[in-house]
Order: structure tokens, then C-alpha cells, then sequence
């Protein structure tokens, strides 16, 4: 069984963001499967830190503006 990640993101607004982009439209950017956008999105995945920055750079935002770790910054 896989742990759940205490990673949270906001990959889901910042679709909406831009355009009402889809998951499938994401995974093509990012060069994965729709079912990797979903599991990163329902938090049941964290992706790698490259892929990470890959993500953000789609949006044009920062890193921290798309994914919050617990306690991290405080």
C-alpha cells in the first residue's frame, strides 16, 4: 500500500488559472500519463523534484506556489 503524501498542492486552481487546462492537457507538458496528474493532484503521489519545477514552470509560478509541505517555512 502506498503512504500517502503530507505534500499539498494547488495544481488543481492553478488549472483553472489558466485557462480551464485540462489533466490531460497538463500531462502532455509534462510528458506523462493523465493517471500521474491525477495522483499527483489528489495528493497520492509526490512527483520528483524535477518534475516538480516542470510544473511550476507551466504555470509560470514558483515552486512553493504550487506545492506546501506541513510546517515548512515557519
Amino acid at each position: 500500500m502506498v503512504k500517502p503524501t503530507r505534500v499539498t498542492n494547488h495544481i488543481r486552481a492553478l488549472r483553472f488559472e489558466h485557462g480551464e487546462m485540462t489533466q490531460a492537457q497538463l500531462a502532455d507538458a509534462l510528458g506523462v500519463t493523465r493517471q500521474t496528474v491525477i495522483a499527483i493532484e489528489q495528493g497520492r503521489y509526490s512527483p520528483s523534484l524535477e518534475m516538480a519545477f516542470q510544473i511550476a514552470a507551466v504555470f509560470g509560478v514558483t515552486l512553493d506556489a504550487v506545492f506546501q509541505y506541513p510546517g515548512a517555512g515557519s
